[in-house]
């Protein structure tokens, strides 16, 4: 089903049309807007609706014209079908002229409400839409409770926020225990399962009311603990699409219980960090749930924290390695006092120290960056140089 927007001040108009696309079953609208958006409300408006067509009333000719621009502008490859009560060769030609090759008017029959979609998925198959869309989804995943995923989670996405240009949105998934929030110190009334109800009717007004904010990074809390709740995938899908048009890149914590919508996390995932400590019940665990992820064809995706890491461990790192059949992707030492402190601040582990060091090192490694090595000075870098006087 393509998702669809109706963009007709016309509010008669586009409640006809609305109820033809509804009987359908081919189009989803997901939006509908009675005014034409400025440019800056434009752009915000296709990044939260992400539509694939947009039905727009042409009734006020120049407003609906120009926001046809926008949108090409904005979103290329964005299907646009003029709207209007009457057809007539002016309109047509102008429309045409503007690039809309669709064209739609009362009756809105069934079998023109057909043909007109079986163009638009052809279009789209041949020029696919262009919205930017980001593939940073990180997952993760404790092997066990209390292997400190969450607070890798937590500094891991507060370095990526701190780094230049980079959005970044952390969302807790452990419904019964998340401690994001409460690691943050969060009074949020808001959370993860209000993103959840609302997640076919979120756009670029209710996301900002839902989301807490950390310095530049946004974060869902689990919120209280609600047992026997669940959120259905289909959700989680709508979730993660509108969070991948608004963001760099999007971290979910997991709780390691694998429900339904954990696995749909996982399969949406460009990396799936799997956190174990060296203690033998974690490693076991881990082995378990890096088999279940074979199982799923993810175990390509999965990287293998060690978390807690120490310089001495009764199994060493080479046997481990050989226990999960993976290397171990990245060694995060113990410092207790450090987290103790940070969390009783509500603030991430000092940047400076070791283990703080090792989340900026991770947020460079998740976003492909590399931290600027300092230029070397070389000797003739030393000697004073005369100053050339200007030329008058």
């Amino acid at each position: 089903m393509l998702r669809g927007v109706i963009i007709c001040p016309d509010h008669e108009l586009g409640d006809r049309l609305e109820n033809a696309l509804i009987s359908s079953r081919r189009i989803a609208v997901t939006r509908r807007l009675e005014t034409y958006p400025r440019a800056a409300e434009m752009s915000r408006f296709l990044r939260g609706a992400g539509p694939e067509v947009v039905f727009l009333g042409v009734e006020a000719r120049l407003q609906a014209l120009e926001a046809a621009r926008l949108i090409e502008q904005e979103a290329p490859g964005t299907q646009l079908v003029a709207l209007s009560r009457t057809v007539d060769s002016a309109t047509l030609l102008e429309t045409m002229r503007a690039g809309i090759r669709e064209f739609l008017a009362p009756p809105f029959e069934a079998a023109a409400i057909a043909e007109t979609v079986n163009r638009i998925e052809e279009a789209l198959l041949q020029r696919p839409l262009a919205v930017t869309s980001t593939d940073a989804v990180f997952s993760f995943l404790p092997a066990k409770a209390g292997s400190g995923a969450t607070t890798i989670a937590v500094n891991s996405s507060l370095a990526m926020a701190r780094m230049p240009d980079t959005s970044v949105l952390l969302a807790d998934l452990d419904l019964n225990c998340g401690l994001v929030g409460f690691m943050l110190l969060l009074e949020s009334q808001y959370s993860i399962l209000d993103a959840a109800e609302n997640a076919l009717d979120m756009d670029e007004n209710l996301w900002p009311k839902i989301v807490s904010k950390v310095g530049n990074l946004d974060i869902l809390p689990a919120g209280k603990m609600t047992p026997g709740y669940r959120i259905e995938p289909a959700q989680i899908r709508h979730i993660v699409d509108y969070a991948r048009r608004n963001y760099s890149a999007i971290c979910f914590d997991l709780s390691g219980m694998m429900e339904k919508y954990s696995i749909e996390i996982l399969q949406e995932s460009k990396r799936v960090f799997l956190v174990c400590t060296p203690e033998l019940p974690s490693l076991h665990l881990a082995r378990e749930k890096l088999s279940f992820l074979r199982s799923q064809d993810l175990d390509n995706r999965v990287s293998i924290l060690l978390n807690r890491s120490q310089k001495r461990h009764q199994i060493s790192i080479q046997e481990m390695e050989k226990l999960f059949g993976l290397p171990v992707h990245m060694t995060l030492p113990n410092d207790y006092n450090g987290v103790h402190k940070a969390l009783t601040a509500g603030k991430p582990v000092d940047s400076g120290s070791e283990l703080g060091q090792k989340y900026r090192e991770m947020a460079e490694t998740m976003l492909s960056r590399k931290p600027q090595a300092e230029k070397k000075r070389s000797l003739m870098d030393l000697i004073p140089r005369k100053k050339t006087p200007l030329a008058v």
